[in-house]
């Protein structure tokens, strides 16, 4: 228990947590909009839920390190190129994440939307099934980075506990402004495609590094609310005129 003791265990405690909390937008994002298709009165029930399943994910994955470690070992090799389980599973969620973002894009931009959307309200079941899915996926790239910040099992579980505390917070202010604006909806649906397109290309062993997509996430979301002053001022002076 000396360990509890050093100011190293603070300091790496706090930076996992907030990185935890910086990999976990994609998460965030990603239920905001899929729990939108599920009636008013459960969508914050199943927007903490899938965020308890995305900690208890992260939670048994923490507690076989080993387990995850082997799944990086080498399964076959294509065109000279090895293929583990990670990989495998990366492309296949990154494909999912790709398909589904493009499918949301798609009906958002067809005619009579409004409609579309209150017939075709989606099961509970359902979405939790996605939401599970996508959280075994994103769970790697946590786990990955904690192993690779401490070696302490306790440190890792405490900063993935405070950090999903933290999201189960801010999911629900991140629902609320992308429900009330439609543009950055599609601006969030975009930014996952480019992080599907990602997981696409580790599971091919090209990595991106993440700073790259966040960075191209920040300057999107700055223009559009420029944007969308720019508008609410137009409107203003034509309502003046």
């Amino acid at each position: 228990m000396d360990f509890l003791f050093q100011p190293e265990t603070y300091i790496s405690l706090i930076t996992l947590t907030f990185l935890e909390i910086v990999l976990g937008i994609d998460n965030i994002i990603f239920i905001s909009i899929i729990t939108d298709r599920l009636p008013e009165e459960n969508q914050k029930r199943i927007r903490t839920i899938g965020l308890l399943l995305a900690l208890v994910m992260r939670i048994i994955l923490l507690s076989l390190i080993t387990f995850i470690i082997q799944l990086k070992e080498p399964l076959f090799t294509l065109s000279e190129h090895a293929v583990s389980v990670r990989d495998v599973i990366l492309f296949l969620g990154g494909t999912f994440l790709l398909a589904k973002s493009v499918s949301e894009i798609h009906e958002k931009t067809e005619g009579g939307h409004e409609n579309k959307i209150s017939a075709k309200k989606h099961s509970v079941g359902y979405v939790i099934m996605q939401i599970l899915l996508l959280d075994i996926v994103f769970s790697f790239d946590s786990i990955l980075t904690a192993i690779g910040l401490s070696n302490r099992l306790a440190i890792m579980i405490t900063a993935i506990v405070i950090a999903m505390i933290a999201m189960i917070y801010f999911v629900e202010i991140i629902s609320r402004f992308i429900k009330q604006h439609p543009t950055f909806q599609v601006l969030a649906l975009s930014f996952l495609i480019l992080i599907g397109f990602m997981l696409i290309l580790d599971g091919f062993h090209f990595e991106i590094p993440k700073g790259y997509i966040y960075f191209a996430l920040f300057f999107s979301v700055m223009v559009e609310v420029i944007n969308t002053k720019v508008r609410k001022k137009a409107k203003r002076s034509d309502q003046i005129t």
